[in-house]
């Protein structure tokens, strides 16, 4: 899978898959979105990196312009 700078993150997987995640995100009161970056902050806390998310929501690469 190529890693480009854009920002956007592109996965296939299957459409049954896919339908059931977001059903079941609904009804938790959240969406892919969210759910994903959550779960990359945890992911990277875990591993000892720097949370790529700031207090005021900016990402990291638009704090080093």
């Amino acid at each position: 899978m190529s890693v480009g700078n854009s920002g956007r993150i592109v996965i296939e997987i299957d459409p049954e898959l896919k339908q059931e995640l977001h059903a079941v995100l609904r009804l938790e009161g959240t969406n892919l979105k969210a759910w994903f970056l959550a779960h990359v902050e945890e992911f990277l806390a875990e591993k000892g990196q720097k949370s790529l998310i700031f207090e005021d929501g900016q990402q990291a690469k638009e704090a080093h312009s």
